[in-house]
């Protein structure tokens, strides 16, 4: 099945339910629409406001299955609704041998909870889903990085976001992390493709991380407390821990730093300074 006037209404229906306050986006003066405007939802999923104009008018592309995903987390829809956009796209729901990058809401409302630790919920295969605005301050503007882009393998060998080291400023445990938690998905999903190609596009172009995946790492011991060098604050070391979602086999990652050391005051003077920019 594909509608796509069935589409275009419900993303308009599923759009203004929303208040910006429940996607952590400024209110701002003199709103003439109900819910949320359409360049914001199309910031939220990682796609053009065009696109959005053209999905709501019943003129678009035919939706990949990542917009979609995109679509329902940008849009906070439960499962059962996310099942129905898929449907009106004429795009089989992902099955229990594929990656679920779709999000639950009570997991996004958990998120947009953390104002004071920066976070970020991670996928299966190590898309980065959704992030508060503190891990932003943490690592630079995520939202600059292509919605195609925004995964944790490619970041680490790739890309230029800021991530981290070990409390030594050594990467390389983490890049063995990363790649052992990506062979060991691939092992759970040697059916998703996205994920079989973005392993083969480093593999072909990215020595470090042939490398390692030839080395065929299992990950034994997370790094708990990792490193950022941030511009104008400095090094700041701050605990890790990971929050599991089962059902979706997806993590939710918090930072923190115990109170009264400098780390802590690093991370306050984040709060107000990062903040400023994102």
């Amino acid at each position: 099945m594909n509608d796509a006037g069935e589409l275009a209404a419900a993303l308009r229906q599923w759009r203004e339910r929303l208040s910006p306050a429940e996607v952590g986006v400024p209110a701002g003066p003199r709103r003439r629409t109900p819910g949320l405007r359409r360049e914001e939802v199309a910031q939220l999923a990682g796609v053009s406001v065009d696109y959005v104009v053209r999905l709501e008018q019943a003129r678009g592309p035919h939706p990949s299955e990542s917009v979609l995903g995109a679509l329902a987390r940008a849009l906070r829809l439960a499962p059962a609704e996310t099942t129905h956009l898929f449907t009106l796209a004429g795009v089989a729901v992902p099955g229990p041998d594929r990656v679920r990058d779709t999000v639950r809401p009570s997991v996004l409302r958990l998120l947009d909870r953390m104002h004071d630790l920066p976070a970020m919920l991670i996928g299966a295969g190590e898309d980065v889903l959704a992030w508060n605005a503190l891990l932003a301050a943490l690592w630079g503007d995520v939202s600059a990085v292509p919605r195609e882009r925004r995964n944790l393998l490619w970041l680490q060998f790739a890309g230029h976001i800021r991530l981290a080291t070990d409390e030594q400023g050594d990467a390389s445990r983490l890049e063995r992390s990363t790649v052992a938690r990506a062979r060991a998905a691939l092992a759970r999903y040697p059916h998703d493709h996205r994920l079989r190609g973005l392993v083969d596009e480093l593999y072909r172009t990215h020595p470090r991380f042939a490398e390692l995946w030839d080395a065929r790492p299992v990950e034994h011991a997370r790094v708990d407390r990792k490193r950022y060098d941030v511009p104008g604050i400095g090094p700041i070391v701050l605990d890790c821990d990971v929050l599991e979602v089962p059902q979706d086999d997806q993590r939710l990652i918090v930072y923190s730093a115990a109170p009264g050391t400098e780390d802590a005051e690093k991370l306050d003077l984040l709060r107000v300074v990062g903040l400023q920019s994102v």
